[in-house]
Protein backbone atom coordinates (compact mmCIF):
# COMPACT_ATOMS: atom_id res chain seq x y z
CA UNK A 1 0.00 0.00 0.00
CA UNK A 2 1.23 3.31 -0.87
CA UNK A 3 1.41 6.07 1.92
CA UNK A 4 1.84 9.69 1.38
CA UNK A 5 2.36 12.89 3.83
CA UNK A 6 0.38 16.11 3.61
CA UNK A 7 3.21 17.63 4.73
CA UNK A 8 6.67 17.48 3.80
CA UNK A 9 8.04 17.59 7.72
CA UNK A 10 5.87 14.56 7.97
CA UNK A 11 7.57 12.14 5.55
CA UNK A 12 10.74 13.91 6.63
CA UNK A 13 10.28 12.86 10.61
CA UNK A 14 9.01 9.04 8.75
CA UNK A 15 12.20 8.92 7.00
CA UNK A 16 14.49 10.08 9.43
CA UNK A 17 14.23 9.14 12.89
CA UNK A 18 16.91 12.16 13.91
CA UNK A 19 14.17 14.34 12.63
CA UNK A 20 11.03 12.48 14.46
CA UNK A 21 12.84 12.59 17.61
CA UNK A 22 13.13 16.33 17.26
CA UNK A 23 9.88 17.27 16.18
CA UNK A 24 8.08 14.96 18.51
CA UNK A 25 10.01 13.36 21.58
CA UNK A 26 11.57 10.22 21.29
CA UNK A 27 8.95 8.26 22.68
CA UNK A 28 6.29 9.73 20.54
CA UNK A 29 8.50 9.22 17.38
CA UNK A 30 9.28 5.96 17.78
CA UNK A 31 5.51 5.21 17.63
CA UNK A 32 4.92 7.12 14.73
CA UNK A 33 7.14 5.32 12.59
CA UNK A 34 5.80 2.14 14.08
CA UNK A 35 2.22 3.00 13.10
CA UNK A 36 2.95 3.55 9.61
CA UNK A 37 4.81 0.71 9.25
CA UNK A 38 1.71 -0.85 10.44
CA UNK A 39 -0.35 0.92 8.41
CA UNK A 40 1.59 0.03 5.28
CA UNK A 41 1.65 -3.73 6.31
CA UNK A 42 -2.15 -3.54 6.29
CA UNK A 43 -4.96 -4.34 3.50
CA UNK A 44 -8.06 -3.19 5.00
CA UNK A 45 -9.69 -0.64 7.58
CA UNK A 46 -10.97 -3.50 9.44
CA UNK A 47 -7.25 -5.25 9.94
CA UNK A 48 -5.95 -2.06 10.84
CA UNK A 49 -9.48 -1.53 13.44
CA UNK A 50 -9.08 -5.78 14.51
CA UNK A 51 -5.55 -4.46 16.43
CA UNK A 52 -6.36 -3.00 19.39
CA UNK A 53 -3.29 -1.82 20.57
CA UNK A 54 -3.74 1.09 17.38
CA UNK A 55 -7.45 1.88 18.86
CA UNK A 56 -7.85 2.80 15.49
CA UNK A 57 -11.27 4.56 15.04
CA UNK A 58 -13.20 7.13 12.76
CA UNK A 59 -13.27 10.77 14.01
CA UNK A 60 -16.93 12.84 14.15
CA UNK A 61 -17.54 16.03 13.42
CA UNK A 62 -15.16 18.66 11.72
CA UNK A 63 -13.10 15.76 11.19
CA UNK A 64 -15.51 13.82 10.06
CA UNK A 65 -13.61 11.28 7.21
CA UNK A 66 -10.49 10.85 8.78
CA UNK A 67 -9.44 7.95 10.98
CA UNK A 68 -6.63 8.32 14.18
CA UNK A 69 -4.65 5.84 15.88
CA UNK A 70 -3.11 5.72 19.34
CA UNK A 71 0.54 6.74 19.46
CA UNK A 72 1.46 7.16 22.79
CA UNK A 73 -1.47 9.17 26.06
CA UNK A 74 -2.48 11.69 24.08
CA UNK A 75 -0.96 11.61 21.15
CA UNK A 76 -2.86 10.49 17.71
CA UNK A 77 -2.07 9.84 14.24
CA UNK A 78 -4.73 11.07 11.72
CA UNK A 79 -5.08 9.62 8.69
CA UNK A 80 -7.31 9.71 5.74
CA UNK A 81 -8.32 7.01 3.13
CA UNK A 82 -9.07 6.16 -0.45
CA UNK A 83 -11.82 3.50 -0.92
CA UNK A 84 -12.26 0.59 2.05
CA UNK A 85 -8.83 -1.01 1.00
CA UNK A 86 -5.83 1.14 1.79
CA UNK A 87 -4.67 1.26 -1.16
CA UNK A 88 -3.66 5.01 -0.61
CA UNK A 89 -3.26 6.34 2.69
CA UNK A 90 -3.04 9.89 3.41
CA UNK A 91 -0.97 10.85 6.82
CA UNK A 92 -2.43 14.26 8.12
CA UNK A 93 -1.34 15.01 10.87
CA UNK A 94 0.30 14.06 14.53
CA UNK A 95 -1.72 15.54 17.40
CA UNK A 96 -2.45 16.16 21.01
CA UNK A 97 -5.58 14.38 21.61
CA UNK A 98 -8.16 17.55 22.67
CA UNK A 99 -5.99 20.21 21.26
CA UNK A 100 -7.86 20.26 18.61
Amino acid sequence: MKVEFRKKKLKKCFNQQKQAVREFGDQVARKYIQRIQIIQATETLEDLIALPSLRCHALKGRREGQYAVKLTGFYRLIFTMDGDYLNVVMIEEVSKHYDD
